[in-house]
């Protein structure tokens, strides 16, 4: 058998999803040894790529020629040493050149340019850019004279035309090319190696020194051409004979001016900025195309940044593109109204984001000549601080955008500006700050704490935490932002912060934006009185200065004056701003009162209040955060507590001997629902102590023992008879108020400290006695609910300290265990699946295979009445969460256990059924997540693109389970899915819910492309959307989306596909 059917017969098998994975697993090992050995098995790769014709070309798969342009970029890019210690290097690219020169001529000047396969354009495109730097300009040096008259030449035209596919090949080929001797973030990715760095560098010269010139004019002709073109095409022109319309010719514009600014760096700044090229360049930023506006602004940024060796060059460029005035004008026409439909309000925000940078950069370009540290000329400096002067203003509109994209967009202008600024104060301390200066920070500071504010539409309990986080790095950034201002004038920050701190704790009836944002300048104060050394106490009042400091501990501070902090501090406690009814500001409060506790030495009378406020329903919910108030107020608040720390369970009267007695006093006890948040509140005041261990678990214990003694009395009374429940009832209640109090204590992050604390033990008794007592009622539901709710607040607490117990009390949770006990259950594993993971490894992996089986079987029951549905699907979307919880966790290797593997196809089969249960839509999202998920952990092929690590993210860790055959249950089953379940008739897409599960759809389609990769691609488009009679233009549209957008992205381009096709 030959060398290229042996390729040909290995890529066949490496890319079918229903060969046996050893077999896979050998194709693909022989293919990596071809492509290895490419300075042998290039010939054989080059003649499966061009083929004899175009025919021969579209016959070949395109995973054939794609692996052929591999093989090629292997010789070019790392074989080149190689070739020439074998003398064959001239020889090899002669060859090369030749038969890719003859295909580009066939392909695109006179072809379909790749029709059927508008990847590979750009595939080769890059191989051809390899070639370029391996024999340009010794080997190959009318490589771009060659490709210039290929421009127009349009088969069948008498006048010659633009040639739209070579000149889209051109444009890429010059982007590929600049890329890879320029592009600095290409460069960093790559280990470094001198002769690579030298050939760059060599290429860099001939191309200014020979065609720069013909390569700038071809692509500013191509340019003008084509933005002419659109211009009369918009204006209701024909389209011309190549059948370019105004989409296609927006994507050429854009094309031709991200070309441009690829070598504007390095190419002759006399080239790029001339009349010709400001001229078009500053047209087009006004152009009604989105993406042609943000190319503009960046190939504009680009010249911006563009080094020159002399600064009076650098201010003559920047005073030529008089930008100043441009970003104004432009700065004006693209704000934000309230007429604008999503869709243009979306492309404006992106607009003024590029124009932020755009402004950004030219900002830093002028202060490297208005910085002291750099010593420019007189008259270099003063003209640079002219334009940026001019700057400033549009600066800080952007900068006072409502949209943090467009603020954030002149931060790096901001930040320089400030390191200018402290330089000059360090440099010139008296005279650094002019008037022209203080009025700019005061404008800046100005704006700076409005962003600090939360947008008031948008409630933080209701973001996700990628949102919430956002906000929080921003302002993290506005604070330092603060902090470099008040380096510059300390006064200017603090005033302006007090200021409009007190203002607003004054008023009435202000916003919980405004309120939040008052308390949080209060809590950032102390940070910004660097000037002021004083500390504790003194930090809030003034003592005299007769006052000696032997005699201050007997002094009465109360009668001291406030220190503006203490003012603050002072405000705030009489604001009553705790008892706003806003989540934010409760918590920014206990933030900051918990931080600035010795103010409450020298103003006492607001301690009860604090304290009050702490254990009532404003202090409960706070989620983490604790307050260090001094250990005696907490003594002393739960000393006068333990009267009210007393359990007594007390029965309803009956009203007939028919009543549940037990029932009816479990939905009566109001009273002692409210006594838990007691128990609570004591506990968290108990967390308070931590800095005395030992007199915190004294503490704790003398709480819990008074309980543990009442729920071993109530388990070592008899019962006589249903009616006699009191010992039910007290036991159930001493066990809620005993999880209630390990509620307090904050929940465990990360590993738990070794040795555990003191309390932890206390807890663990706890836990020991909750046990007993389960086993000695576990008859009784109330008991089963009790221990549950009690061990997820104990687990919370303590974490993997608790472990060993768990075994335990699953099996004496489920051994009585209702039906209707199953959803708060599931809720709980879910929870302590969370909080211990592989802790309770074990304990899951005896567990799931059982109670998955049980699950399925109820869930396959006859549904009857209103009641039953509920509970059917109450029961489902817990048991969902549970197995997504297994996945999120990492936990999923307990699916392929030895215990548990042979279920695995039939548990997946079960979750895919469930999805197809349209009438439930928030079902239907679940489990598609499940089984999104599912695709990473068992089907992830280590080349597939989900496996590569992206651009400057942090490296993470997945663990995967790859389940052999499970990419033919993807293929079999989930692809089909994916297009079945919106095509049900009684699927409704404008419903809420519906639309969740169709974006989750398009999660689960990119997710198996990013597991498969090509081999996915193929499947959809050649063998499943073929099968379901899709158009061939449908479907390379389908696939190109899929491939090259983000998950974000394709969700939200999947959810338009199936809104539309429900309309259509």
């Amino acid at each position: 058998m030959s060398a290229e059917q042996n390729i040909l017969n290995a890529i066949a098998i490496a890319s079918d999803p229903a060969q046996d994975r050893a077999l896979q697993n050998e194709a693909v090992e022989f293919l990596n040894t071809v492509r290895a050995g490419a300075t042998e098995t290039w010939p054989v790769a080059l003649r499966l790529f061009v083929g004899d014709d175009a025919a021969q070309r579209a016959k070949q798969s395109v995973h054939v020629r794609l692996f052929a342009l591999q093989v090629l970029d292997e010789l070019l890019d790392n074989r080149q040493e190689e070739l020439v210690s074998a003398g064959r290097a001239q020889e090899t690219y002669a060859t090369l050149q030749a038969a890719l020169g003859a295909y580009i001529e066939s392909e695109y000047v006179s072809g379909p340019a790749e029709a059927s396969a508008p990847f590979i354009r750009n595939k080769f495109s890059h191989t051809l850019a390899l070639l370029f730097l391996c024999t340009y300009p010794d080997q190959w040096p009318t490589f771009f004279t060659s490709i210039s008259p290929l421009l127009h030449t349009s088969p069948g035209a008498s006048t010659p035309a633009l040639n739209p596919h070579v000149t889209t090949f051109f444009l890429r080929l010059l982007l590929e090319i600049s890329g890879e001797i320029h592009d600095q973030t290409l460069k960093s990715a790559r280990s470094f190696a001198a002769s690579r760095h030298a050939r760059d560098g060599r290429v860099r010269d001939a191309v200014r020194t020979k065609d720069a010139v013909g390569v700038n004019s071809d692509v500013l002709g191509v340019l003008e051409e084509v933005a002419r073109r659109l211009e009369a095409v918009r204006a209701g022109g024909p389209v011309g004979t190549d059948g370019l319309g105004a989409q296609q010719l927006t994507e050429l514009v854009e094309l031709a001016i991200r070309a441009f600014a690829s070598y504007v760096p390095w190419v002759d700044i006399n080239l790029t900025v001339t009349p010709v090229t400001i001229n078009i360049l500053f047209k087009l930023l006004s152009d009604q195309a989105l993406p042609i506006r943000l190319a503009t602004s960046a190939a504009i940024l680009r010249i911006v940044q563009k080094g020159l060796k002399e600064p009076s060059d650098k201010l003559q460029l920047l005073r030529v593109l008089s930008l100043g005035q441009v970003l104004d004008m432009l700065e004006t026409k693209t704000r934000i109204t309230g007429d604008k439909d999503d869709a243009d309000r979306d492309d404006e925000v992106s607009y003024r984001e590029s124009l932020g940078k755009l402004t950004s950069g030219l900002g830093l370009e002028l202060l490297k000549f208005c910085d002291d540290q750099a010593a420019p000329p007189p008259d270099i400096a003063a003209g640079a601080e002219e334009l940026l002067q001019q700057l400033l203003p549009i600066m800080l509109r952007f900068l006072a955008d409502e949209y943090d994209e467009t603020s954030s967009s002149v931060f790096p202008m901001l930040s320089q500006i400030f390191v200018v600024y402290k330089r000059a104060k360090k440099n010139s301390p008296q005279t650094h700050l002019t008037s022209a200066k203080r009025a700019f920070l005061v404008q800046t500071l100005e704006i700076l704490l409005q962003k600090m504010r939360w947008d008031p539409d948008s409630d933080p309990d209701d973001l996700d935490d990628d949102d919430r986080g956002a906000f929080e790095n921003l302002r993290s950034d506005l604070r330092l932002f603060l902090d470099s201002i008040s380096a510059i004038d300390e006064e200017l920050v603090t005033s302006a912060i007090k200021v409009l701190a007190m203002n607003t704790l004054g008023q009435d009836g202000v916003g919980w934006a405004d309120a939040e944002l008052a308390v949080y300048l209060v809590y950032l104060y102390g940070e910004f009185q660097k000037g002021d050394k004083n500390k504790g106490r003194l930090a809030f009042v003034n003592v005299p200065d007769d006052v000696a400091k032997d005699k201050r501990k007997q002094s009465d501070w109360a009668a001291y004056p406030l220190t503006p902090h203490g003012e603050m501090m002072d405000a705030l406690m009489r604001s009553q701003i705790s008892a706003y009814p806003h989540n934010a500001v409760a918590i920014q409060y206990f933030e900051t009162v918990g931080r600035y506790g010795d103010f409450f030495k020298a103003r006492k009378q607001y301690v009860e209040g604090v304290l009050t406020t702490f254990i009532d329903a404003r202090g409960i919910h706070h989620p983490k955060k604790v307050l260090e108030i001094p250990a005696e107020y907490v003594t002393t608040i739960i000393d006068s507590m333990r009267d009210v720390l007393v359990v007594r369970a007390e029965l309803p009267e009956p009203e007939s001997s028919e009543q549940d007695l037990l029932s009816e006093a479990l939905s009566s006890a109001g009273l002692f629902d409210s006594q838990l948040y007691l128990f609570e509140s004591v506990g968290t005041l108990v967390s308070l102590l931590g800095k005395d261990p030992d007199k915190q678990a004294t503490v704790l214990q003398s709480i819990t023992s008074p309980l543990l003694t009442s729920l071993e009395q109530s388990i070592q009374t008899p019962i006589n008879g249903p009616q006699d429940i009191l010992p039910i009832l007290q036991a159930h209640h001493v066990i809620r108020a005993l999880g209630s109090v390990s509620k307090g204590f904050p929940d465990v992050i990360g590993a738990t400290p070794v040795p555990p604390p003191a309390w932890v033990l206390v807890l663990k008794q706890v836990a020991e006695a909750i046990l007993v007592s389960l086993e000695a009622m576990n008859q009784h539901r109330a008991i089963r609910d009790a221990s549950r709710f009690a061990f997820a607040r104990i687990i919370a607490s303590t974490g993997s300290n608790i472990t060993q117990y768990i075994p335990m009390l699953m099996n004496r949770l489920i051994r009585q265990s209702q039906p209707v006990e199953l959803v708060d259950f599931l809720s709980f594993l879910s929870f302590t699946v969370h909080k211990l993971q592989n802790e309770i490894f074990n304990v899951l992996d005896e567990l799931i295979s059982p109670l998955s089986t049980h699950i399925f079987e109820l869930l396959a029951r006859p549904v009857e009445g209103t009641d039953d549905r509920l509970q059917h699907n109450d029961t489902k979307r817990a048991y969902l969460e549970f197995v997504t919880h297994i996945m999120t966790d990492q936990m999923h290797s307990v699916f392929v256990s030895e215990r548990n593997k042979d279920q695995l196809p039939n548990f997946v089969q079960s979750i895919a059924t469930i999805a197809e249960d349209v009438s439930d839509p928030a079902s239907v999202k679940s489990a598609l997540s499940f089984l999104t998920k599912s695709t990473t952990a068992f089907a992830q092929d280590p080349s597939g693109p989900g496996a590569q690590p992206k651009p400057n993210a942090p490296a993470v860790t997945i663990q995967l389970n790859v389940v052999p055959g499970y990419q033919t249950f993807i293929y079999e089953r989930l692809v089909p899915l994916a297009f079945t379940i919106p095509a049900s008739p009684s699927y409704n897409v404008k419903d809420g819910q519906t639309l969740s599960a169709t974006m989750e759809i398009g999660a689960l389609l990119k997710q198996i492309y990013q597991a498969r990769g090509q081999e996915a691609i193929k499947y959809i488009a050649e063998v499943y959307l073929p099968s379901q009679n899709w158009p061939p233009a449908l479907i390379s549209e389908f696939a190109t989306k899929l491939t090259e957008l983000d998950v974000k992205q394709f969700r939200r381009y999947f959810a338009d596909f199936v809104r539309n096709s429900a309309n259509s």
